[in-house]
């Protein structure tokens, strides 16, 4: 049985599989909090993704995507931008926490030699 690019590109479906699977292992590795996880998969969904994006362009380019690999790309598309955010709003908590726990020092806005802009300069006069 011989199949058309149309209907069947074993190379773009191959580049998407991977795609898939480093999206379910970063996943996997976020909801653990498995750092050594979230970085090792997010190194291999973004090179996936590299290698998947400059495979489907290029099929693009001659009209050979099949309507449900383009499906397929853009619920991935889907998911890395909810993790994303996902990972944003964890690290926008976790910077919120670390405020509580170690705040800035703010500077003093007086001190023994007037505003705490002003430096001591002994008695002598500055242009």
């Amino acid at each position: 049985m011989n199949l058309t690019p149309e209907l069947c590109d074993p190379v773009l479906e191959d580049k998407l599989l991977a795609v898939e699977e480093q999206l379910a292992h970063l996943g996997d590795a976020l909801i653990a909090r498995n750092i050594q996880g979230i970085d090792v998969h997010s190194t291999g969904l973004h090179r996936a993704l590299a290698r998947a994006v400059e495979h489907f362009t290029d099929a693009a380019r001659h009209g050979a995507v099949p309507p449900a690999l383009r499906r397929r790309l853009a619920a991935a598309s889907g998911q890395v931008a909810a993790q994303r955010e996902a990972l944003s709003r964890a690290t926008a908590a976790l910077d919120r926490a670390i405020e509580v726990l170690m705040p800035r020092e703010t500077p003093a806005l007086y001190s023994a030699y007037g505003s705490a802009s002003r430096s001591y300069r002994g008695g002598s006069v500055q242009a």
